[in-house]
């Protein structure tokens, strides 16, 4: 396949891209690098451009004829989506239709498009399947069943097929320890505790400790980004081989305390993680928990490293090496 990946340069978008090379998949990388780290994808061809830029995108698409689509580029903090939505609708919905609207002149038909938990809001039953009723509680989560909406639209009316895939907790790093987390700010819990191990920040904030969990404290469900890798070089293959439009979850099926991270980090670290109580952040759910049966099941996907152990010892690894992310 030729594979245009927008956001490439970023922390998932850099991992699919590894995993499509090595799946032996022509990789073009387009990123504003608003947010991307050309290191990521060093020995890439990297367009700089935003998906925002129809007269860029028309460009490249006709250059590089692209049979399927990856879209990485939106801004994923919940917490500043709830205090700046505009920000949010506009890069993460304005800019998609605009990706969205290029691709169904220049005639490409498949995307695989990175959506999220976020979708589901409070979910009714766990673990979530992708027939859950979906409610987001943050602007980031409405954002991204915006687009899975737009997506079920161009298909109908201009068969625009569509792999959405649902994130639940994305961590760790490459095993080859070169690639890895780097956000800035950061924002993600298992960087941030490893951080603070390394003495880069003087404690870790815990937001709110009275929720309906063992400990009080919320319940994530955590996938390394290498599985999640392997999973969109499924869907991207599955889609050119004709299938149909098709939401998957990601996730592991194990959900974890933020206070259980916390613990399994220091055992990895040998390190104390200073921890402060803080309240609750607008937007947070109590628990996300994953089923990702389906596309076990469809796409034959298996997680090569569903511990969370071995996913914060691969975190952990790159930042120690890291520890001022691709500028160490």
């Amino acid at each position: 396949m030729n594979v245009l990946v927008a956001g490439g340069a970023g922390y998932i978008g850099s991992h699919v891209v590894r995993e499509l090379k090595e799946a032996g998949h022509s990789v073009v990388v387009y990123d504003s690098l608003e947010h991307g780290h050309t290191q990521a994808v060093a020995g890439c061809e990297l367009i700089q451009g935003d998906i925002g830029d129809p007269v860029t995108l028309s460009s490249v698409f006709a250059q590089y004829k692209p049979d399927v689509v990856m879209n990485f580029a939106a801004y994923t903090s919940v917490a500043e989506s709830m205090t700046d939505p505009a920000k949010y609708y506009h890069n993460n919905v304005r800019k998609t239709l605009v990706l969205l609207d290029t691709m169904v002149h220049e005639g490409i038909r498949h995307i695989v498009f990175s959506s999220s938990a976020a979708v589901y809001g409070e979910p009714e039953r766990i673990p979530v399947d992708e027939d859950a009723r979906c409610l987001p509680t943050n602007v980031y989560g409405e954002t991204k069943l915006m687009v899975e909406t737009i997506l079920a639209a161009y298909d109908r009316a201009y068969g625009l097929r569509y792999a959405s895939l649902r994130y639940f907790n994305a961590a760790g790093a490459h095993p080859e320890g070169d690639i890895g987390e780097d956000h800035d700010p950061e924002t993600q819990l298992i960087p941030l505790v490893l951080m603070t191990a390394l003495g880069l920040r003087p404690r870790l904030q815990v937001f709110g400790q009275d929720y309906d969990t063992p400990d009080g404290t919320c319940v994530r469900d955590y996938i390394h980004v290498s599985d999640l890798a392997s999973a969109h070089t499924l869907a991207a293959e599955a889609l050119v081989e004709g299938a149909g439009s098709r939401i998957y979850n990601l996730g592991n099926g194990q959900g974890y305390t933020v206070r259980q991270v916390i613990e399994t980090a220091r055992r990895i670290t040998g390190r104390e993680i200073p921890a402060v109580d803080a309240p609750r952040r607008p937007g947070d759910p109590a628990v996300l928990v994953a089923s990702s049966d389906k596309i076990k099941d469809e796409l034959g996907w298996t997680p090569r490293f569903p511990d969370l152990e071995d996913i914060i010892a691969t975190a952990w690894e790159w930042h120690k090496s890291h520890p001022k992310g691709y500028r160490s």
